[in-house]
């Protein structure tokens, strides 16, 4: 962060009650609803009238759903439909405190987006976007007012998921920082502090849980289902490489990595993979098209082949485990050491942002800060690639005998 653009001023800001949200998709739709449980009044925006009308339709699901566990009473249900407003013009959004643009990853037109908003908003609303690996400095720059930019990242679903980046640019004020985590915290959400680089902590960290996974396949180690089972039974993850990605979408997940890729000017550490390349460019993308990395039915429950239900070798699993689980302990080693975030934020975004069984820097203790320093000089040693060169902080930490805990 900028220290100079960063200095805490005297007086305390203002707080937020009216939210705006540009984009009725799943993700706006989302946020959409947290703000409005939380009590703030919502307008949603989108040119589609479709898509609003869908967003409408799916939080009455929603919320009735949630009446029926007994999570919310009737009236609450009604409270927060009531906050919030469905609208088809920019401008409807202008007496908003903070506005959150959940569009299309597109830099050019979320820029334009932004550019136009601003003629809109007083001079205090926060314009906030939930990219998930754009560079939050360029969407600052395209505002009058660059201070009143940041990064709020929501994972999906944003209702259940508790992990929220928060994401600085070098011109955001620190009024703006510091209203905008007191704002996510009110939400009853975990705020992780990330810097402004591509990925942020939980898209740059989990990048070798998707890429060593591929890269063991198309070695020929093992198949999809030996590697998920492996990642499962061994490392305790609730859902394996393959077939999370199936769920998050192969065409998506493939444009993340690539997107991290380029922007870290092509370092090896995030190449991505031309098997998951091929399934997305031949329509294989996952449950949404039927078929990806696994077949699924027409309730998007995935159909294994009988040859998959061989029992696995203990020891080839244990091996690929701990490849996979090395790979992502030394990428959160290396983020703490380029201060991306702090080792609380980041073991907090892996957990509450992705659901992994552990934080990897606790894991990283747990497992011995020896034991991590020499599986990954066994894999540079076997390779001779940069993409498996250890992290400095892990030599450090070795030769100092300290742990991240």
């Amino acid at each position: 962060m900028s220290e100079t653009n960063h200095t805490k001023p005297t007086n305390k800001p203002n707080q937020i009650h009216v939210v705006g949200i540009i984009g009725a998709g799943t993700m706006g739709s989302g946020i959409a609803q947290v703000a409005a449980t939380a009590g703030c009044q919502v307008n949603i925006f989108d040119t589609n009238q479709a898509a609003l009308d869908k967003a409408k339709t799916a939080l009455e699901k929603i919320l009735a759903r949630l009446v029926v566990k007994q999570r919310i009473d009737a009236t609450e249900k009604n409270n927060i439909q009531n906050r919030i407003n469905y609208v088809t013009q920019l401008k409807d959004l202008a007496d908003s405190n903070v506005i959150i643009e959940a569009i299309v990853e597109n830099l050019e037109v979320k820029k334009s987006v932004f550019t136009e908003l601003e003629s809109y908003v007083s001079e205090s609303c926060i314009i906030a976007t939930n990219t998930s690996s754009l560079s939050v400095a360029s969407i600052a720059a395209s505002l009058q007012q660059p201070k009143r930019c940041v990064g709020i990242h929501f994972f999906n679903p944003a209702p259940l998921m508790k992990l929220v980046e928060v994401i600085p640019a070098i011109q955001t004020s620190y009024e703006t920082l510091e209203l905008t985590i007191d704002t996510i915290s009110s939400w009853n959400k975990t705020v992780a502090v990330a810097k402004d680089t591509p990925g942020f902590i939980v898209n740059r960290v989990a990048r070798p849980f998707y890429g060593e996974a591929l890269r063991i396949y198309e070695e020929g180690i093992a198949d999809f289902f030996t590697i998920d089972s492996a990642m499962k039974t061994i490392g305790g993850f609730k859902m394996g490489p393959f077939e999370l990605m199936d769920f998050i979408g192969n065409d998506v997940n493939y444009t993340v990595t690539e997107t991290v890729f380029n922007a870290f000017y092509f370092d090896p550490r995030y190449k991505p993979s031309f098997t998951q390349k091929r399934f997305s460019e031949a329509g294989y993308l996952g449950r949404k098209s039927g078929i990806g990395f696994y077949e699924y039915d027409n309730n998007g429950k995935m159909v294994l082949p009988e040859e998959t239900q061989k029992p696995a070798n203990t020891e080839q699993m244990q091996s690929i485990c701990n490849r996979i689980l090395v790979m992502l302990i030394n990428e959160a080693a290396d983020a703490l050491f380029l201060n991306i975030a702090s080792a609380t934020d980041i073991d907090n975004a892996m957990t509450k942002g992705v659901n992994y069984p552990k934080g990897l820097l606790a894991w990283a203790d747990d497992k011995g800060i020896d034991w991590c320093v020499t599986e990954m000089d066994a894999l540079y040693n076997t390779y001779r690639e940069d993409r498996y060169r250890c992290s400095p902080l892990l030599r450090q930490m070795q030769t100092e005998q300290t742990t991240f805990f």
